[in-house]
């Protein structure tokens, strides 16, 4: 599945808090969950981040064509330089998402290399299915094994969730979940805590209000959006690069650990939140080197050339939470 061209962000009324987590997942390659009441427009938007991110190089076009050939999908030799996105079923097999069956053929996370992977309904996949995905999330790649054949594909990805607040939907007024917060919890809970842990970004997204509908059109789209993305990007290249990194994708989410001490440390007030916040939300340490990816991405996109507390407190409010729970952290922290 590839995204339509015409999709653009000029065409989401509300929604300004969505629009900016997913300019920042395109310009850091950060994986993301959005979480929110049914026809809150959490899959329209995540349909619309392609259009925020670059055109294929040269490189990973080449990528993208051999995985397409070996499945059986280049048709006619056509090529295109757009990023895949994919959107399998949330029925869909560990074989489908992963790869496997006889012929050991590459799955939805190796079609999805270079572009998206987007998961609706994220808790309706099975948890064995979805923990499968912590292997290529981490190593970039998807090991198919079977008795005559072992295979590797290249499976670097960004992975994109949709999610309801609880089974019951969670809606706003007299649709909202009269079971209270334990339905919400029992329903994010199928979400294993390995498999968020390499989440980079959290979002609650808000019900779109009538005053939201009857607002103007937006005066800016993706196109601006892309531009802002691009220029970031460029700011990580030229960052990898003038350190000689071998860094496959040159973007903060793939950052080596030992990198961000020179790329994202933070000054001193930056630094003093970042352990207060990861005392309180008792941050591993996986997710801790997340939080400094991501307020490295704001900081690129800010222009800035360190990371700064107002950087890392933005990061940190995207923490997952808990249903129920008290404001963020970093939020609080902030307001002190």
């Amino acid at each position: 599945m590839r995204q339509p061209a015409c999709s653009d962000l000029r065409d989401v009324k509300g929604q300004e808090g969505v629009k900016r987590v997913l300019e920042i997942a395109a310009a850091g390659g950060h994986n993301l969950i959005l979480c929110g009441p049914p026809g809150s427009g959490k899959s329209m938007l995540a349909q619309r981040l392609p259009g925020l991110l670059p055109a294929l190089s040269a490189r990973e076009l080449l990528e993208v064509s051999q995985i397409q050939s070996v499945a059986g999908l280049l048709e006619r030799g056509r090529l295109s330089r757009a990023r895949p996105f994919r959107a399998p079923h949330h029925s869909a097999s560990m074989a489908s998402l992963v790869g496997g069956g006889l012929k050991a053929r590459p799955g939805e996370v190796s079609l999805a290399h270079n572009g998206v992977l987007f998961l609706d309904e994220l808790p309706e996949f099975p948890a064995q299915v979805l923990d499968s995905l912590r292997q290529p999330l981490e190593a970039g790649e998807a090991i198919v094994s079977r008795a005559n054949r072992h295979v590797r594909y290249p499976a670097r990805f960004q992975l994109i969730g949709a999610m309801n607040p609880c089974k019951c939907g969670g809606g706003p007024g007299e649709s909202a979940c009269r079971r209270g917060p334990k339905c919400a919890l029992n329903y994010q809970s199928r979400l294993s805590g390995p498999f968020v842990d390499r989440i980079d970004l959290f979002f609650d997204v808000a019900p779109v209000t009538a005053m939201d509908l009857a607002l103007p059109a937006p005066s800016e789209g993706s196109e601006a959006a892309a531009a802002r993305v691009a220029e970031a990007r460029q700011a990580q290249a030229e960052r990898f690069e003038g350190a000689g990194s071998d860094t496959r994708r040159p973007l903060n989410a793939d950052a080596p650990v030992p990198e961000l001490d020179r790329i994202a440390a933070p000054d001193a007030a930056g630094n003093a939140l970042l352990a207060d916040a990861a005392a309180r939300l008792s941050l591993t340490a996986r997710a801790y080197h997340r939080v400094l990816k991501v307020a490295r991405t704001i900081a690129d996109l800010d222009g800035s050339d360190g990371v700064r507390r107002i950087h890392l407190a933005e990061a940190l409010s995207y923490r997952r939470r808990l249903p129920g729970s008290e404001d963020s952290p970093a939020r609080a922290s902030l307001a002190r």
